[in-house]
């Protein structure tokens, strides 16, 4: 018997599961493994891309003929259509109804890709070299798989939770977010979410071992403003001073040279100092250790500010992006429109950002408007909880072996942010492992590797064994 069925029978001996359906026969385990990538690869073969032809609709009804095949009723199962796409949710409900339930959260939806742009059909699944190929492989409907098995699975096996247990799945997590706002709404009573979007774990360059595995607590949030300077114009023979294309011009150097406050929350201490022991750079090492201790430290700030995988991590980030201005090349301008983009610290509400951003611009004639504000909320980091730190290190443990375990805190955004919103505590729990240099997510040829399913399958188990069990 391998390693890894033997975690998983001393976790199932541990909780209290029969562990018999699942590793009593010879290919028990391995069948678990078969139907994760089934289900991974008929939910990438359906194209769940916004707009016309949307087959998320499709990809809701593949999870909810597994769970109907794992012991679940139709009556605990809800498909919502909604715009052009649907959400999710299904419900395992628990021995204590007194008790907020955990939410399984992860979305349907992907970006576009084009078949001419890859080496292979991204909407036709294949496993080559040890990979899974596929938009959607690692973002994110392959773990959607991995914690639904894992989920049957525990069913099967005669557990039963005391918490109840809730799968959410979103539409529209890669476009407006609607669906993923009216899902945090309804489960606003819950207790903890564990976000199974993206790859958590890294896995070794060379070895291709699993290198470390970081829980994400905090993510910035996302906010797009547009800046507009209209001008009457004229005739380029006669300037004027108050010309839009210049005034625009000092605003963006002043926003691009502006930088905020530098910041610490618990996640990102926990982040800095445990990766500063895992930095090769003694130098970079010892910066992230100077900010831990002082972030007034003016050296230590200008070091990280200068790195570009850290400036976003000690706080807010605004950068023009875009820019539109003139209409004729022998005429003043009439009006210039720019786009600045921000990763907002958590903490901060937007409107705070935009009244920052009009006090940088120093511009009184410029009009300053969020663009589709409804898309993103602003939301704090969640707490640095104990049980679940815990819960999350003796799974990872069990499931892959001793490794440095911390926190992270994302730039992006993810369905996580809505029930951060309300309250609620989510982490970002991923079982994937991922080489840094496999991340194709939203990308070309996006991939994820197959070989550690099953230790994935115990991880999660084991997680949801152990939280639904308080």
């Amino acid at each position: 018997m391998n390693t890894v069925k033997q975690r998983f029978i001393k976790v199932c001996m541990i909780l209290g599961v029969i562990v018999a359906p699942l590793v009593s026969t010879g290919d028990g385990f391995d069948a678990a493994e078969e139907k994760v990538l089934a289900l991974a690869k008929a939910a990438i073969s359906l194209r769940s891309v916004r707009g016309e032809g949307n087959e998320t609709k499709a990809v809701a009804a593949l999870f909810r003929d597994a769970l109907l095949d794992g012991g679940w009723s139709r009556e605990d199962i809800e498909i919502v259509p909604l715009d052009d796409t649907a959400y999710f949710i299904a419900t395992w409900a628990g021995s204590d109804p007194s008790l907020g339930p955990i939410v399984i959260s992860a979305h349907m939806d992907v970006v576009e890709a084009k078949r001419e742009d890859w080496e292979r059909d991204p909407f036709r699944p294949i496993v080559e070299n040890g990979y899974l190929y596929g938009r959607g492989a690692s973002d994110t409907k392959f773990d959607a798989a991995q914690a639904l098995i894992a989920l049957i699975a525990l069913r099967r096996q005669g557990f039963t939770p005391r918490r109840t247990i809730v799968v959410a799945f979103s539409g529209d997590e890669e476009t407006t977010m609607h669906s993923s706002k009216v899902i945090a709404d309804r489960l606003s009573h819950a207790t903890l979410v564990l976000n199974v979007d993206g790859a958590a774990g890294v896995l070794d360059e060379v070895t291709g071992r699993p290198s470390y595995w970081s829980w994400q607590g905090a993510e910035k949030t996302y906010a797009d403003f547009e800046l507009v300077i209209t001008n009457p114009g004229g005739h380029s023979s006669a300037p004027r001073a108050d010309n839009a294309i210049a005034q625009m011009s000092g605003v963006l150097a002043r926003i691009a040279q502006h930088h905020f406050k530098p910041e610490l929350n618990d996640i990102t201490r926990d982040y800095l100092t445990q990766s500063a022991d895992l930095e090769p750079d003694l130098d970079k090492a010892a910066v992230m250790r100077a900010f831990v201790q002082d972030p007034s430290n003016p050296e230590a700030i200008a070091a990280l500010r200068r790195d570009p995988a850290l400036i976003g991590v000690i706080g807010t980030t605004c950068v023009p992006t875009m820019v539109d201005g003139g209409h004729a090349r022998n005429a003043l301008p009439q009006r210039v429109t720019a786009i600045v983009n921000c990763r907002i610290f958590p903490g901060h509400e937007k409107a705070a950002i935009a009244e920052a951003l009009r006090r940088i611009a120093g511009q009184p004639n410029l009009h300053l408007a969020e663009i589709n504000p409804e898309y993103v909320v602003s939301a704090p980091a969640s707490p640095f909880d104990a049980t679940f730190v815990q819960a999350v290190t003796n799974a990872i443990g069990l499931a892959f072996g001793e490794m440095p375990i911390f926190a992270s805190q994302a730039s992006g955004a993810t369905d996580s942010m809505w029930y951060r919103a309300l309250g609620i505590p989510s982490y970002g729990a991923s079982g994937t492992f991922l080489k840094m240099s496999d991340d194709f997510s939203h990308g070309l040829n996006e991939r994820v590797p197959t070989g550690h399913i099953q230790a994935s399958l115990v991880y999660y188990t084991t997680l949801l064994a152990t939280l639904a069990s308080d």
